[in-house]
């Protein structure tokens, strides 16, 4: 199967899911913006970058930790709200 045909599904299958459900029409995406749907998710829920990186296809996580630090920034700030509220509950 080309590549080029599943990408040319995606239009499609939106258009069809907006033709029948006007209340919630989905925006236009590509089939990569899934890709990144995908490992955002996945580093949200706190999976390693390793891991993510491998389900991408990439050898090296250090490419998957530029394209996503934004997120890995977030979880960093998180978790140092996480560890502020432990040692003030442990100091109660």
């Amino acid at each position: 199967m080309h590549p080029d045909t599943v990408s040319a599904l995606m239009p499609k299958l939106i258009s069809a899911h907006n033709s029948t459900r006007p209340g919630s029409p989905l925006p236009h995406a590509r089939l990569h913006d899934l890709r990144h749907v995908h490992a955002t998710t996945l580093l949200l829920a706190g999976v390693p970058v390793h891991v993510v990186a491998a389900r991408l296809g990439r050898a090296d996580p250090a490419i998957t930790l530029r394209v996503y630090a934004h997120v890995i920034h977030e979880q960093a700030a998180t978790a140092a709200d996480v560890f502020a509220k432990a040692v003030k509950e442990s100091d109660a």
